[in-house]
């Protein structure tokens, strides 16, 4: 599919076609991360649930990392030398 960028004010828009945006459950109120890799303009979809649901995971992570260095830190420090 091949799309035209259209006047929006001082600005261009990119006009998503109503059959993807279902597809990817977005809508009027959808938000987007914008990336430039090279010369590839990338548009992901901000997943509020989704975003909570790492950064909890990675609290979690975290938490037991330093629970880990804590509870063998003698070893890790022994292993580190040998």
């Amino acid at each position: 599919m091949i799309k035209r960028l259209s006047k929006h004010g001082n600005s261009l828009a990119l006009l998503i076609d109503k059959p993807i945006l279902e597809l990817l459950d977005l809508n009027e109120d959808s938000q987007f991360k914008i990336r430039v890799d090279g010369d590839v303009l990338i548009l992901k979809p901000v997943r509020k649930e989704l975003e909570a649901f790492q950064i909890s995971e990675n609290l979690k992570l975290q938490k037991m990392y330093e629970e880990l260095v804590e509870k063998y830190d003698a070893a890790l420090k022994k292993l580190a030398k040998d």
